[in-house]
């Protein structure tokens, strides 16, 4: 699924259907890791040094904040709405990379997993993807948050939760955000833009609980970026031997080997293929330890031994699908 050997997955078209966009597939602290150019080891880390060398669509080891586009085509009319999970510290970057790369021409509505700042710290951005109003007379984009998330961005935004103006404050432009609470539970699906999505609550290490999401009728799709262990409603969902067989599983995968204390490395991300056995899986997440084509020489031999096809995903990444 790499730009090597597929020759849609950066085409640089919105194209005429459903597709999934990668904007990012790192960790927080995204790739290349800054340590590593401003005292750099003896031999220089490969990744990071690869990372710079390279322009962005040649260089799958260049990674932002992990986050994903959705673009959804409901009907045969071509009409596109644009889906978007998590708005992190690189979400300007990743709209002059892949939003013009791939010709998406706006957001119709934001998924939230939770409110790390990797997820969230890209809000304020958010206008630069909304039509120009000096006085915010503009429709609010629908952004989908569980109530502990919406908490914590009051403290950390407050101007883009308050809903009216104190006495003298001037109007200022910033981000039109309708903020839609959803439940932390496998059963309480919502609609974005069109499209069904259920909350897959997991634990990002035993003291907190993050959303993955499970959403698509024709092709069924789990996205988890944030993953230490599955509760076991959430494992049913997505499990070939519980609600049925995904066609595609997009994991979290930290690093190399593991453990760790709130995300799954690869190790047990393989684990978890093997036991939810989806048709294919795609991993996000990855710091520097992870080389996209050497570890992705490992991923291969691994499919092919266990018989399920596992790959690395990249910046920019397009997988056209039937939702």
């Amino acid at each position: 699924m790499d730009s090597q050997s597929n020759g849609n997955a950066l085409n640089g078209s919105s194209g005429n259907g459903s597709a999934l966009i990668f904007l990012g597939t790192g960790c927080s602290s995204a790739i290349p890791n800054i340590m590593c150019l401003i005292q750099p080891s003896d031999p220089p880390c490969r990744v990071c040094s690869q990372a710079l060398s390279l322009p962005p669509e040649q260089n799958p080891n260049y990674r932002c904040n992990t986050s994903m586009l959705i673009d959804y085509c409901p009907g045969g009319d071509g009409k596109h709405n644009y889906i978007l999970i998590d708005v992190g510290k690189t979400f300007r970057e990743q709209v002059l990379r892949w939003f013009t790369f791939h010709k998406i021409p706006r957001v119709d509505s934001i998924i939230l997993t939770h409110e790390h700042a990797d997820a969230v710290l890209g809000l304020d951005d958010v206008r630069t993807v909304q039509p120009f109003s000096p006085t915010n007379d503009i429709d609010p984009t629908p952004i989908f948050l569980t109530q502990s998330a919406m908490e914590s961005i009051a403290v950390k935004f407050p101007y883009l939760v308050q809903k009216k103006l104190k006495e003298g404050q001037e109007i200022r432009r910033v981000a039109q955000l309708d903020w839609q609470i959803i439940e932390e539970d496998c059963q309480k699906s919502f609609v974005a833009s069109g499209l069904q999505v259920s909350p897959l609550p997991v634990m990002h290490g035993e003291d907190y609980v993050c959303l993955g999401f499970l959403f698509g009728e024709k092709y069924k799709v789990a996205y988890i970026s944030d993953v230490s262990r599955f509760p076991g409603k959430t494992e049913f969902a997505i499990s070939k031997s519980g609600a049925g067989q995904l066609d595609l599983l997009i994991l979290d995968a930290l690093y190399k080997r593991g453990p760790h204390n709130t995300h799954f490395c690869l190790p047990e991300s393989l684990e978890a293929v093997k036991r939810l056995c989806p048709k294919r899986a795609l991993l996000i997440g990855m710091t520097h330890e992870l080389d996209h084509h050497k570890d992705g020489e490992y991923l291969e031999e691994w499919s092919k031994r266990e018989g399920i096809p596992v790959q690395f995903a990249h910046d920019g990444l397009r997988v056209p699908v039937e939702l």
